[in-house]
Formats: structure tokens, C-alpha cells, sequence
């Protein structure tokens, strides 16, 4: 029989490797459904591998693909450090991209710098205020975050639907569900000549650049570990779990709101209903491919990127359907929590008897009776008397 037993001491190494091993698995799991659907494997990872970063333009479109994943997945990061658990990113993403596109209509191609901010508070404060919504019934009625989080990414996304059909679609666009094109005064300004990559990749590197700095080198990273590793031993320093959890998920829907105001103002320059391909779910993996530390956060939502950038170019090169991208993200998460499992804990061969006789209760020692009439147990009779 199996049987599982956690690890006395994990490998730190192995926590750094395990994200490249399940790469690893990934591609090779991803060998096997690629010669049953009879194409090349060679040829297929030239595609979602080489070709995204074959060019100028294609070196662009990675990083528009990658901009929303390192913002969304940086906020999950704190939390999840936090012990945490939101997984309200995508929603709050919608919210945001709503919030700054109906500030983003009233502009014109003379609006000053003024409102092009504006719309860009308004989405990052969209989504706080979105994820200050399961943050308060948590903390008011000990409500369970991953639910009303869950449940939230639902509403936002139906919420996008109603906007772009109704009060923000196109007066003059033959009842397409869109909003009107945004005046350059409240656009992005782009980062290559060609592309559509903007200025947000910076942004959005800085920001990951900081919260790592914060997370590890200041007392309110330390107070936010802290809480993730033990909450009995936070509360006993002092640290206030109210403060704590507000802090975490109100940063995390800022920058999910942030990265919904970038898309609609950067590369897609109106609202659509196709504005997230899910970002706020594939940030989860990214969060967990690079550890939890935004400096790995980096390097993850640029492979991500890639990835997503690899499966647009299979559907048009190799004809694969749109559900490769959901294969690749389910395999390589699986492959990253049984790594991450097998860090934590060990699988052992055990006979059954074995088992059984750890379970099976100790046997009572007998007892004897002395000459004064004294019970005694036997291992006391080889004592000596001091």
C-alpha cells in the first residue's frame, strides 16, 4: 500500500526547479496530443516557442499578452503570501475595464492629460471597490473569499455584457456589442513603432519590481509573511488581521483594475466583450509558476505571454482549435502542484500489516500484586528504589 508522510525538512532548490520541471512535463504531455492530432511536435513548439519572439511585432504583441498577467498576478501573489485566497482577479479586471471606459466616451480628441488620468483612477478604484466586496463579507459575516470571489468574477462578466449592449455600446455601431473608439487624448502611448505594446509593460514591471522589494525587505512585507505562515504567531506579535487582509485584497483588485484600464486604453482602444481571454484565472498559474515572488512573477507572465501568444498563432498555422490554450494552462498547473506536493510530502511502499500495527492500540501491561497487597506494573519491579 501507499502511504503519503510529510517531509521533515523541503527542499528550497526544489522549489525553484519544480516550476522548470513541470514545463518539462508539460511539453512532453503536450508531444504526445500533438502527434495523435497528427502535427508535428518539432514544428508545433516552433510555434508557440520561436515564433513569438521571432520579431519586432510579435515581440509586441508578447508583451500586450503579457502586461495583464503581471499585474493581476502580482496582486494574487500578496495575497496569496497572505494565506489569502482570491481568485477574483479576472472580475475585477472587467469592472475596471467598465469603470475607465465610460469615463473614456466622454472625452475628445481635445481632452487634456487631465481625464485620461481620471479614467485611469477610475479603474484602478473599480476595482478595489470590487474587491472590497468579498473582503467585507468575509470580515462582517465570516463569509469563505475563493466563493464570493468566484461567484464575483460572474456578475462582473455579465456586467460587461449588459455595458457593452446597452449604456456604453455604439450609438452608430449596428448594434455590435462595443463601445465607440477612444480619442488618442485618453490612449496609452505605445512603446514600439510597431505594435501595439504601451507603456504599461513598464509600469507593470516597476510595480512587480516594488511589491518584491516591499514583500521582503520592509515590516509590512514581513507583517503580511507573517500572517501567511502562522496567523496564531501574527496576532500574538501584534499584527492586525483586519488591517492585513483589507490591505492584500484591496491592493490586488487595484491592480486588476489597473490592468483592465490599461487594455481598454493601450492595445484594444474600446470596450469589447472579448476584452479578457481570461487573465484573471491564467494569473493564478503565473502567480504560482514564479513562487509567489514578483521577481519570478516576471519571468512567468512573459512564458505565459508566450504561450498565449503561441496558441493564437497554432489556430492559423497549424489549424489547432482555441482549446489548446485552456490544454497547456490545465496541464501546467497539474504538473506544478504535484511537484509542489512532492516537495511537501513523501509517497512510501508500506506493507498493510505495517499499517495496521501502527493503528491498533498498545496492549495494557498486567499488573501484580506484591506481599503488602500493593498493585504493581511489571516494568516498575526491575526499578531500583532511590
Amino acid at each position: 500500500m501507499l502511504n503519503i508522510e510529510p517531509r521533515i525538512e523541503n527542499s528550497k532548490a526544489m522549489a525553484w526547479i519544480s516550476p522548470f520541471i513541470a514545463i518539462f512535463l508539460t511539453m512532453l504531455a503536450s508531444s504526445i496530443i500533438f502527434t495523435l492530432l497528427d502535427v508535428s511536435p518539432v514544428k508545433a513548439f516552433d510555434v508557440f516557442i520561436i515564433q513569438p519572439v521571432s520579431d519586432t511585432y510579435n515581440i509586441g504583441e508578447l508583451l500586450v499578452k503579457a502586461t495583464p498577467l503581471l499585474l493581476c498576478a502580482t496582486g494574487l501573489a500578496i495575497c496569496y503570501r497572505a494565506n489569502i485566497w482570491n481568485i477574483g482577479a479576472e472580475g475585477q479586471l472587467l469592472i475596471g475595464a467598465i469603470a475607465t471606459s465610460y469615463v473614456a466616451i466622454q472625452a475628445t480628441d481635445t481632452s487634456g492629460n487631465g481625464l485620461f488620468f481620471v479614467a485611469l483612477l477610475a479603474g484602478i478604484g473599480a476595482g478595489m471597490a470590487w474587491a472590497a466586496i468579498p473582503t467585507l463579507l468575509n470580515r462582517a459575516f465570516h463569509t469563505n473569499i475563493i466563493l464570493t470571489t468566484i461567484m464575483l468574477n460572474y456578475i462582473g462578466l455579465y456586467t460587461l455584457l449588459w455595458a457593452v449592449h446597452g449604456p456604453l455600446a455604439d450609438p452608430q455601431g449596428f448594434g455590435f456589442p462595443e463601445s465607440v473608439m477612444f480619442p488618442d487624448s485618453v490612449l496609452l502611448p505605445l512603446l514600439l513603432d510597431q505594435g501595439r505594446a504601451s507603456v504599461s509593460v513598464i509600469v507593470a514591471v516597476a510595480i512587480a519590481l516594488l511589491c518584491g522589494f516591499v514583500l521582503f525587505k520592509t515590516l509590512p512585507g514581513f507583517k503580511v509573511r507573517v500572517y501567511g505562515e502562522d496567523q496564531h504567531a501574527a496576532r500574538y506579535a501584534g499584527f492586525s488581521a483586519n488591517k492585513i487582509i483589507w490591505a492584500v485584497m484591496l491592493f490586488s483588485g487595484a491592480l486588476a483594475g489597473f490592468a483592465g484600464a490599461a487594455e481598454v486604453t493601450g492595445p484594444i482602444g474600446q470596450l469589447i466583450p472579448s476584452v479578457s481571454p481570461g487573465y484573471g484565472y491564467a494569473a493564478i498559474i503565473v502567480a504560482y509558476l514564479g513562487r509567489l515572488n514578483p521577481f519570478g512573477i516576471i519571468l512567468s507572465s512573459f512564458f505565459m505571454g508566450a504561450l498565449y501568444m503561441g496558441c493564437d498563432l497554432a489556430q492559423i498555422e497549424l489549424g489547432l482549435p482555441t482549446a489548446i490554450t485552456g490544454l497547456f494552462q490545465g496541464s501546467l498547473l497539474f504538473f506544478l502542484l504535484a511537484c509542489d506536493f512532492l516537495i511537501f510530502y513523501r509517497i512510501r511502499l508500506v506493507s498493510p500489516k505495517a499499517i495496521w500495527s501502527k493503528k491498533s492500540p498498545p496492549s495494557k501491561p498486567s499488573t501484580t500484586t506484591n506481599s503488602e497487597g500493593t498493585t504493581v506494573h511489571p516494568e516498575s519491579q526491575n526499578q531500583g528504589v532511590v
